[in-house]
């Protein structure tokens, strides 16, 4: 974004305040730019003289009428979670005449951050400290999920209403198969019996109720800390989707990297606090891995776009973990259904090792 550009959204971004009553005409405010991670919209610190702080964020003036709709889904789904008692960044106000909105401001620490240091000082025994922020996480997310759901209209989506198997077939298999393993690997066609076996890891993953909240990004750069407490941000592309898919996300999120033993008492975790809610942990469990293995592909896929198309080198690092969780998911009984899936997999693990 050029200076111009820059000065222009500031212009806008003030006359709202001014407008809606949150700063005085001649009170000192200052806008300071924040990274936005793998996102296209653009983000504002807003820090005004009467101890006021805001977050603005700006949709990306290139992807309208995309953007726009994105940010109506953000304004009216955080509207709703804040509702239904989930921890979400308060909506100030939103207008919808440039995409504006206005967030409570969480500073600048997510889970992601809290997990670095944590490893810095503590090494492996860091996750004895950090199990029980994930057991919190996980009864938050669950929570969420059925909470979430209650009135919840699907016209506030902006890109799907619901999680199914088109979706799975385009923007996640489709995906991975032309960001990663095309543009980023470089790898010929595909074998001929791997499209049909994405048609089936779809089909079965689309047989789990698709009736809850799906965040469908939920992992720790996502999640902040803000005075001791975990906040749930960049839900915009929230719809209705299955148990699974935001609890493999948390769980194979290469950004955390949580040990395969944790990972595995967190998912008995998660079932003993479904069974609270009355749902079938035994139904859950049918359709789980293959939600993770869905999610899997989407990382991969995400990672690859990011790090190549948009050159955000920051993602390169997260992919060869990411590689591995897919092989690690295909390594067990639930791979035998997919031979051409698992020996890609094996060869995409020994591609990455080759270039590091």
């Amino acid at each position: 974004m050029t200076d111009t550009q820059q000065n222009s959204q500031a212009r806008q971004i003030l006359a709202f305040l001014q407008r809606e009553g949150f700063v005085a005409p001649d009170e000192k405010t200052s806008l300071a730019p924040l990274a936005g991670d793998g996102s296209d919209r653009i983000f504002y610190r807003i820090r005004t003289a009467g101890a006021g702080s805001y977050c603005a964020v700006m949709p990306d003036s290139s992807r309208r009428p995309d953007a726009m709709a994105e940010a109506q889904a953000a304004a009216f789904i955080g509207i709703h979670l804040q509702k239904r008692g989930i921890p979400v960044p308060t909506v100030h106000a939103f207008d919808p005449e440039n995409g504006l909105l206005l967030f409570e401001d969480l500073g600048e620490t997510h889970l992601y951050d809290v997990l670095e240091e944590q490893k810095r000082q503590n090494g492996e025994a860091a996750w004895k400290k950090l199990a029980a922020t994930y057991r919190e996480v996980i009864e938050m997310l669950l929570y969420m999920q059925i909470s979430g759901s209650v009135r919840f209209d699907r016209k506030w989506c902006w890109d799907t209403p619901r999680y199914d198997r088109k979706l799975m077939l385009e923007k996640e298999s489709g995906y991975f198969l032309a960001a990663f393993c095309r543009d980023l690997l470089n790898l010929e066609e595909p074998a001929p019996g791997l499209a049909g076996e994405f048609k089936k890891l779809a089909g079965k993953a689309a047989r789990q109720p698709a009736v809850y909240f799906l965040h469908r990004d939920f992992q720790c750069r996502n999640l902040m800390v803000t005075s001791g407490e975990i906040r749930v941000i960049d839900f915009q592309g929230g719809r209705l989707g299955p148990l699974g898919y935001d609890l493999a996300s948390l769980l194979i999120d290469p950004y955390a990297g949580i040990p395969a033993g944790l990972q595995q008492r967190l998912l008995e975790h998660y079932l003993e606090q479904l069974c609270t809610y009355g749902l079938d942990d035994r139904a859950f469990l049918k359709g789980y891995k293959s939600l993770a293995l869905q999610r899997n592909l989407q990382i991969l896929g995400a990672f690859a776009f990011l790090a190549e198309r948009k050159q955000k080198s920051f993602f390169r690092q997260f992919i060869p973990p990411a590689a591995r969780s897919l092989q690690q998911l295909l390594a067990g009984p639930d791979g035998d259904n997919y031979p051409e899936f698992r020996r890609l997999s094996e060869k995409i693990i020994k591609i990455l090792e080759r270039q590091t």
